[in-house]
């Protein structure tokens, strides 16, 4: 009798690797979350932190678009401030604004008021993680964090916003601040990710959701050395790294040499640009979002010419070019999984 199929060699991870897929594996950023009537109903009167440091509760929500739609991954249901929350960082996630930080980061005193993460700050992360890898069998799981120029960025304006111009004055005019702030971030989100890892996750990915807003010159010498040592600590820990940023056309080629072995492009960059720019990288992406709400022919013509395009790419994992838009059909969804599944791979 045949060995039975395990996570270790699904189409996610050999697509990720570089390597000969059955089939073009897809998965969706927010696939786990408001778009899922589902989801809607297990979250009713609890808040999004209370909720992602519930074990059970983050197993149920994770394995809902797994059972939905049967993606080739599944991505930790969390969010890229709760580790902040773990270490003490006083911070709320306010329904229609986001993480609110109670106490911006303005000095060095304030940095160092910060713990490092240690695994005993997040033993619920770790039951999570070992649930789900249970339930998921043959099914790999992503584990995440935020990236430090993000995560820097909502400690220091306070909350989420548009210009980054409290960010960007203290990256250049308290550079030892600005250093400190980013050791400080890259530490948490690396023994982060290290917990995930070791209690089962198959990948990990590192969001930088506000790179974009970076000019490349400021991007290489400011932000780049650290997201290249959290990517560096988790390439030692042998699972395959995905690097996400949005609008970030611009920074792709750093962004993939940066250390991921697989760079997510959004929709805004033709997925042949993309693959230009990473190098001998696999890519993530990138149908727009949005594009789940015209007629299912249209959708899935475009979700073919993404997935002929993904050819000539060291590898491709079929996503959107960011994540699901809450008010998302998820039959919708369910129908572009099983066209990206059933499309010929040669």
């Amino acid at each position: 009798m045949s060995p039975s199929p395990t996570a270790a060699n699904s189409a996610f991870l050999a697509a990720a690797r570089g390597l000969p897929v059955p089939h073009t594996p897809v998965w969706f950023m927010r696939q786990a979350g408001r778009s899922l009537p589902e989801y809607l109903k297990v979250r009713e009167g609890i808040g999004m932190l209370e909720s992602c440091m519930d074990p059970d509760l983050v197993v149920e929500i994770t394995m809902q678009p797994v059972r939905r739609y049967g993606v080739d991954a599944a991505i930790f249901f969390s969010d890229i401030v709760l580790p902040l929350k773990a270490v003490g960082v006083d911070l709320d996630i306010v329904a229609g604004v986001g993480p609110v930080v109670a106490k911006p980061v303005r000095t060095l005193a304030d940095v160092e008021a910060i713990d490092d993460l240690t695994p005993e700050h997040v033993t619920f992360i770790t039951q999570a993680v070992q649930g789900l890898v249970t339930e998921l069998g043959t099914t790999p799981l992503i584990g995440f964090a935020g990236a430090p120029f993000t995560v820097a960025s909502y400690l220091v304006e306070g909350g989420p916003s548009k210009d980054h111009a409290r960010t960007k004055a203290m990256m250049h005019s308290q550079p030892e601040v600005w250093d400190a702030l980013m050791r400080k971030i890259s530490q948490i989100a690396s023994a982060y990710l290290k917990v995930q890892v070791d209690a089962g996750a198959s990948a990990v990915q590192l969001f930088d959701s506000w790179a974009g807003a970076l000019a490349p010159i400021d991007y290489a010498e400011h932000v780049m050395p650290h997201s290249a040592r959290v990517l560096a600590q988790a390439g030692e820990l042998g699972v395959p790294r995905i690097h996400f940023g949005v609008g970030t056309t611009n920074l792709l080629t750093l962004m993939g040499e940066a250390g991921a072995d697989v760079v997510g492009v959004d929709w805004r960059t033709p997925l042949e640009r993309g693959i230009e720019l990473v190098g001998d990288r696999a890519v993530q992406g990138n149908l727009d979002p949005t594009l789940v709400f015209a007629p299912t022919e249209v959708m899935t013509e475009r979700a073919g010419r993404i997935i002929e395009t993904g050819r000539s790419a060291k590898g491709h994992i079929f996503n959107l070019g960011h994540g699901v838009i809450p008010s998302t059909d998820p039959d919708q969804l369910a129908r572009l999984t099983d066209f990206v599944h059933a499309y010929p791979v040669d």
